[in-house]
């Protein structure tokens, strides 16, 4: 069984962003270092676990709608803006 959220419903305003960041950055360093070693296998793997990680997701995703200046540009639905809530 893995550790994802599968079907679990997360408020946007309850994540803990600081746990997801820590989470992140420790695979990324986890990629330079599989990197530096010149170990290919395991980079193109973590790399795909990264590109697949819930927590790399919610952040992009936050990027883009409020710390970016993505935030000003509207969606398919016209809305320019994302609250929290």
């Amino acid at each position: 069984m893995s550790n994802t959220l599968n079907n679990q419903t997360v408020e946007w305003n309850q994540v803990n962003w600081r746990k997801l960041e820590r989470r992140v950055f420790k695979l990324q360093k986890r990629i330079f270092q599989a990197s530096n070693r010149g170990d290919l296998k395991a980079v193109r793997r973590l790399q795909k676990t990264l590109m697949r990680s819930w927590s790399a997701r919610m952040l992009a995703v936050r990027r883009v709608t409020q710390d970016n200046q993505g935030k000003k540009t509207a969606g398919v639905d016209g809305v320019k803006s994302l609250s929290p809530v």
